[in-house]
Order: structure tokens, then sequence, then C-alpha cells
């Protein structure tokens, strides 16, 4: 039986586009000193990142301060202040993004964004760093719809461009993507470039490994 002709691409952004990871780790830290708390080594921030907001600052506090909600309200408020005039600081696309985006372009093949970024970051984010591009879809994390790896977000962007999941290739970087590709039905490829090591994409269901955004054009066929 031959491989059914990719039609479009699921993206996530923080750790699959862009190098995210200095800027939110500063504002997270400095949200953690301001309120008296240690900051974390930045290697261990790849870990926190990639569940939403709330999660990641849940993960940054001390064991005995996670479910204490007023506390994690104020610090969410503070850390998106904070984000949104940091965001640009050290954030850049990973080397050979940009020219993967036009290989998918040239190819044809619908290009989507889907993030746990809070919605309006992940739409400033693209349009600053990817504005020569067309994505049919661009979200994040909106009301109303679960966060990944639920597969409610991936299978309303893949309704919405009107193309059946098991068209989609799906690129992240976490266990968590590789989870919500399953679940969604779309081809779980897993870039290695990113925050979490290969065996974590492995273990999550990764069907396929790339080192290089440039192998990801070997895969539209």
């Amino acid at each position: 039986m031959s491989k059914p002709r990719v039609e479009a691409v699921l993206f996530d952004l923080d750790g699959t586009l862009l190098d995210t990871l200095e800027d939110l780790a500063d504002c997270m830290n400095a949200v953690l000193v301001e309120n008296g708390f240690e900051p974390a080594p930045l290697e261990q921030h790849k870990f926190m990142i990639g569940d939403g907001t709330h999660n990641y600052l849940r993960r940054a506090l001390p064991e005995e301060r996670k479910d204490d909600e007023l506390l994690a309200e104020k610090m969410i408020t503070r850390f998106r202040e904070l984000y949104a005039n940091g965001w640009t600081n050290t954030t850049r696309p990973y080397p050979g993004v940009i020219e993967m985006l036009r290989g998918v372009a040239d190819a044809g093949v619908i290009m989507t964004i889907l993030s746990n970024k809070i919605d309006c970051s992940t739409r400033e984010a693209v349009a600053h760093f990817f504005a020569e591009f067309d994505f049919a879809v661009v979200r994040g994390e909106i009301e109303g719809v679960p966060i990944k790896p639920d597969p409610v977000g991936p299978l309303q962007v893949a309704g919405e461009v009107g193309v059946a999941p098991d068209r989609f290739l799906y690129l992240g970087d976490t266990n968590t993507d590789m989870q919500c590709a399953r679940a969604a039905g779309m081809h779980a490829v897993g870039a290695c470039w990113g925050f979490r090591p290969r065996g974590e994409l492995i273990d999550a269901g990764a069907e396929t490994l790339i080192e290089t955004p440039e192998q990801f054009l070997e895969l539209l066929g």
C-alpha cells in the first residue's frame, strides 16, 4: 500500500520552530526571585516548558507551594507582564527552520501552528519571526479548548483546513507533542534539536525522529 500524500503540517512552536528557552527562563526565574524562591538552572527549564503557563509555574515552585492557587495567579500575571516585554531578547528561529518552512510552502503543503503558549503570544511571535509565511491556522492556548496533549486542538485545526488527520505531519519536540499527535491520528515527528531528549520522544510514541529541520522536507513525499 502506498503511503498517503502529506497534505498539511502542524508545527509546535517553542522548542520546535523557535528557541525560546532563555527568554522564558529569565522571566520565570525573575518571578521566582521576586517571590522569595530560588531560580532554576537553565537546563531544568527545558523540562518545565511545554504544557502551558500554569504547569510551567507549578513545576518551578517548591513542592509545598505548588497548590497555592492565589500565589500561582499572582505569579502567572507577573510572568506574563515580564514576558510581554522580554520575549525577543534572545528568542530566534532554530538554524534551518526558515529554510524548512520555505521548502514546505514550495511543496504546496498547508502549514499550521498549534502551541500551548497563550494565544496572543503565539500569534505575536509567529507574526514577528515568520511574517513571510502564510499559515492557514496559528493558535495558542485559548479558553474553552484543552491544551495539548488533548487531541481536541489538533482535530479542530484539521477540520478548519479540511484535511484528514492522517494526512498531517505533526512536528514537535516534547512527549506532550508526540502523545498529542498519536491521539489525533497524525504522524508524530520528533524534533531532536528541541527541549527534550530523543528517549522521551521515542517513549511518547514518535514515529519518526529528525536531527535537523532540513530532514523534515524528506518526509513530505
